[in-house]
């Protein structure tokens, strides 16, 4: 009697983890029309509009590579986890399933937590905090109660995560108070503009889905992918620079933009116009 029970219980435990699996399994359904390219990828844009992590991504790594190398490495860490966001974005959207809608959601905590580890000012650190490595324990810990967190109430983590970024504009917001460099202040009224454009396109697509779709245009979901990986790639950079200011003041850092300087739009990256000295710890 105990075998069978056991027996029994093997089988629903194995039927519950298959179905995080499966087609359709997440609560989060985009306006998108579902099957309408492919009978086999649930959201057709949304799924291919994730490419552009593929795109940027190792443009940005190649591009901020002198400011890691002298700075940390450890920056690099910020768009090869992106490529990840890109990699569960398009298996969440081509199959809508629970565990890509989790894998999707929590790679983009990880990314920020990354970010605050790396870039979060060391005068801003709470008090007890002594020193970058140990904030960044600090973080990491909290980064996995949160990830464990996330599991109880998976529709609210979208949400979450978008107050994290708010908290992000309102710190960088803070450390260009005093700032007059207005090349610097360009690049951060372009990442705001991004940044509010893209949230626009997710809360329309959210909520907003019965206009859009009279108006038979339901892409602003995937509009989104392409305008936060940009966004990204503006904020990235910005908080970088201020970063470098602070920790490598030496390396004299500029903002270029490519493919061209010159060019209205573009990917910004640091360049180091001074020969790089031994490395600063933080």
């Amino acid at each position: 009697m105990m075998v069978m029970d056991t027996f029994l219980r093997g089988i629903l435990s194995n039927e519950k983890m298959s179905g995080v699996f499966s087609y359709e399994s997440s609560e989060v359904d985009w306006c998108e029309d579902n099957y309408k390219h492919s009978e086999n990828v649930v959201e057709y844009f949304n799924t291919m509009s994730s490419f552009i992590f593929f795109v940027v991504a190792p443009i940005m790594l190649y591009l901020l590579h002198p400011y890691a190398k002298e700075r940390n490495l450890a920056v690099h860490l910020v768009w090869l986890m992106m490529i990840f966001v890109g990699l569960f974005s398009m298996y969440f959207h081509m199959t809508l399933s629970f565990m890509g809608q989790m894998l999707d959601e929590l790679s983009i905590l990880w990314v920020l937590a990354v970010g605050y580890s790396l870039w979060f000012p060391r005068k801003h650190f709470p008090h007890f905090v002594k020193d970058r490595t140990s904030f960044s324990r600090m973080v990491m810990v909290s980064t996995v109660i949160t990830t464990l967190l996330s599991f109880v109430k998976p529709t609210v983590n979208a949400y979450a995560l978008n107050f994290f970024a708010l908290h992000i504009l309102y710190s960088v917001c803070v450390q260009l108070k005093s700032c007059t460099d207005q090349r610097v202040l360009r690049l951060a009224r372009a990442s705001i503009g991004l940044w509010v454009l893209a949230i626009s396109c997710w809360i329309s697509d959210r909520f907003g889905c019965s206009f859009w779709q009279k108006l038979n245009f339901c892409y602003l979901h995937g509009i989104w992918h392409i305008l936060i990986v940009v966004a990204t790639a503006y904020a990235s950079t910005l908080i970088a620079y201020i970063d470098a200011n602070t920790e490598i003041p030496y390396s004299h850092p500029d903002l270029q933009y490519w493919p061209r300087d010159n060019w209205a739009l573009g990917l910004p990256y640091i360049v180091l116009k001074a020969m790089p000295k031994t490395r600063k710890s933080c």
